[in-house]
């Protein structure tokens, strides 16, 4: 489980600025913090369809390489109570910790991006359950992107959050962000979960997200939806109020960079 990472970015400047300076100016380091009405990862609710608050920092080498760390509040891992009687733990957050390189194929034409990203989620106790596994998951990632488009794939190199026997399970993923003028822009995505040895939670992610920037801050709305499969009549990602948390609906959000 996790999130449908809205990646949005909002750069202000003074217009009287040239432009050579304001590129010997730019710090290599950012921070973004924002709110969401419900934390969606790869489609699939991770509040139980409450707000979320989120925030992160990015430091961008010279070279290329880059480090970074985002994080969330969640629900889900509490929400699970007690497996065999031990309690699952409060985990209220989502940390990430992911690092990379990004470079050029073609000169301002086709670029790639590789890297790591380790999601963490601190005060978990499901190590401590029998035949129960950490949720914390280490994943390589890989993306090309041509004009507007990116391709990623992301590759398990731990079991999935926690699901037994899914080590080597794989999200492939496209979009693409259109500039619709005026500091809108529009983003179609879609993409596959593959969830090995446990083909019932593999599923189909989709997602239509309009941004628009406005004094300094960027305001989203996105249509989000799963093709999730039932289990013995039941959604794979069930809430503890029997909902399908990969049910289709609007979330709406809003993000600062600075």
């Amino acid at each position: 489980m996790k999130k449908i990472f809205l990646t949005l970015a909002a750069v202000s400047a003074l217009s009287a600025v040239p432009v050579a300076s304001q590129a010997e100016d730019a710090s290599p380091l950012s921070f973004n913090i924002g709110a969401v009405t419900d934390y969606r990862f790869r489609g699939i609710s991770q509040t139980r369809f409450d707000p979320a608050l989120q925030g992160g920092a990015d430091y961008a080498f010279p070279n290329g390489f880059y480090v970074g760390t985002w994080a969330s509040t969640i629900r889900w891992i509490k929400d699970a109570g007690k497996i065999a009687g031990v309690d699952t733990g409060s985990a209220p957050v989502e940390i990430d910790l992911y690092g990379g390189y990004k470079g050029e194929i073609v000169k301002d034409t086709l670029s790639y991006d590789v890297g790591l990203l380790q999601y963490l989620y601190p005060s978990n106790h499901l190590s401590n359950i029998p035949n129960t596994h950490s949720p914390n998951t280490l994943e390589l990632y890989g993306a090309l992107t041509f004009g507007p488009a990116t391709v990623k794939y992301s590759y398990a190199l731990t079991r999935l959050f926690g699901t037994h026997n899914s080590r080597g399970s794989g999200y492939l993923e496209a979009a693409a962000t259109f500039d619709a003028g005026g500091g809108f822009s529009v983003t179609p995505h879609i993409g596959y979960q593959e969830v090995r040895h446990n083909s019932s939670f593999s599923y189909t992610d989709y997602s239509l997200t309009g941004t628009h920037d406005w004094f300094g801050l960027t305001f989203s709305l996105a249509w989000v939806g799963t093709d999730t499969k039932d289990i013995n009549g039941a959604p794979a990602y069930l809430s503890p109020s029997n909902k399908n948390l990969g049910r289709s609906t609007l979330v709406a959000g809003v993000k600062k960079t600075f």
